[in-house]
């Protein structure tokens, strides 16, 4: 278990914590390219690490972030007038550009140069596979995007969703990397017999049911960790789950071979609430229509939202519409949606902050202990003026993830054989 010092050092992301300067050392997702759809269309409110922003797009198509309130007299730009290269603040008519600059101030003197002597924050934004990113880190570092394939492939091998989510960040980063998982949360079960003592067994299709004590191995990577879950897969060997923990918050889940690929992200809003970000691609063709149609099935990992707000439908407001009488005879949970079900535990996990100090970890929370082991190592190693290294070069997230089952004598880093005298 973490003490309640260092559950702090790991989930507290305001300005000036460990972990909030080192989540500013990196681009974040912040936004779909879709909320800003043209140019000088209304702008949007924006909350990331704790920082209240507003975002707009310009007459150019360019998008800016700026802090929310006008440096006049303290009004939200939000109802401001996007209009000519700028958004202007209903209050007093100031006018700022996407790098922050008053450009206008008609309610001064003509011949006044006040303008050039006043400026608002701002943040450099970045567009990239249908999100806006956002760096909120100091300007002199300019560190590289993070090169994930799906930001790189065309639109239409794509498929991006965005959610709000009511607990902090690291909840749900520890839920993805977390393979043990899978084998009860979201599980099938068969109705439940009177007097039986395990639902589960027998119920559950495939390896993460056959073996639901998955042995956990953590390698540390240059983009982050490399976790394989392995099960027993009887004489075909071994059962791979290989995922990818990539820093600071992302996530690649394992998929079986030639089945499109899967993306996880959080951004933190503030220490209890995030945006969750799923990704599903191909890498080397479109999306096919049965693709889109599971997807939009919203019983896989994207959910589906309020179109205005982005919660999902299912939430802690309405029980995540679980249903008892599943429960009991078709699903682990009675919640449909592994996007959901996911959802239910995390937000509900000793509040919007669980208790580390209180935890009881087991052999399968290796992965877990390793990534915090990883965060907080980075965030000591910036205050101690070291640069996280992954936010320098972009070229270390050119990695996936997969399902695979291997001969038992294959290692699950190379994917080869041990060479024997024999062999050599």
């Amino acid at each position: 278990m973490l003490t309640q010092e260092e559950n702090q050092r790991l989930t507290q992301t305001d300005p000036g914590t460990p972990m909030g300067e080192l989540f500013r050392r990196f681009w974040l997702p912040a936004m779909l390219s879709t909320e800003l759809p043209e140019p000088d269309c209304p702008p949007v409110k924006l909350r990331v690490l704790s920082e209240d922003l507003v975002a707009f797009r310009d007459s150019d198509g360019r998008v800016g972030a700026l802090d929310r309130y006008c440096p006049h007299r303290g009004s939200s730009l939000y109802w401001g007038r996007n209009e000519e290269e700028g958004l202007r603040c209903v209050y007093h008519g100031w006018k700022f550009d996407v790098g922050g600059h008053c450009v206008d101030m008609p309610n001064e003197p003509a011949e006044s140069r006040f303008k050039e002597k006043v400026s608002t924050g701002s943040y450099p934004t970045e567009e990239r596979g249908g999100i806006i990113w956002i760096y909120m880190g100091p300007r002199e570092l300019h560190p590289e995007m993070p090169e994930l394939e799906w930001t790189r492939v065309p639109e239409t091998y794509r498929y991006v969703t965005k959610r709000t989510q009511a607990c902090n960040y690291l909840q749900n980063v520890e839920g993805e990397i977390d393979s043990s998982h899978i084998s009860f949360l979201h599980a099938r079960v068969a109705p439940v017999k009177r007097g039986a003592v395990d639902a589960l067994a027998g119920a559950v299709q495939g390896f993460a049911a056959s073996d639901r004590t998955p042995v956990f191995h953590v390698k540390d990577t240059d983009y982050g960790l490399m976790i394989g879950a392995r099960r027993d897969a009887g004489e075909q060997g071994y059962y791979w789950r290989l995922t990818q923990f990539l820093m600071p918050a992302y996530t690649m889940i394992p998929s079986d071979a030639g089945a499109p690929i899967s993306y996880t992200g959080a951004t933190p809003v503030d220490d209890e609430h995030m945006v969750g970000w799923t990704v599903t691609w191909r890498p080397d063709r479109p999306l096919t229509s049965e693709d889109v149609a599971r997807i939009e099935s919203w019983t896989g990992i994207h959910s589906e939202v309020d179109g205005r707000t982005f919660r999902p439908i299912a939430n802690v407001d309405n029980d995540y519409l679980i249903d008892r009488a599943k429960q009991r005879e078709g699903s682990f949970t009675g919640i449909r949606g592994i996007r959901e079900q996911d959802m239910a535990v995390q937000e509900d996990q000793w509040g919007p902050i669980t208790r580390r100090d209180r935890e009881h970890l087991g052999t399968t929370d290796l992965a877990v202990i390793a990534m915090r082991r990883r965060l907080l190592r980075a965030a000591t190693r910036l205050q101690e003026g070291i640069e996280p290294p992954e936010a320098a070069n972009g070229s270390v997230y050119r990695v996936r993830s997969i399902a695979v089952v291997l001969n038992r004598d294959v290692d699950w880093v190379s994917g080869t054989r041990p060479h024997t005298s024999a062999q050599a």
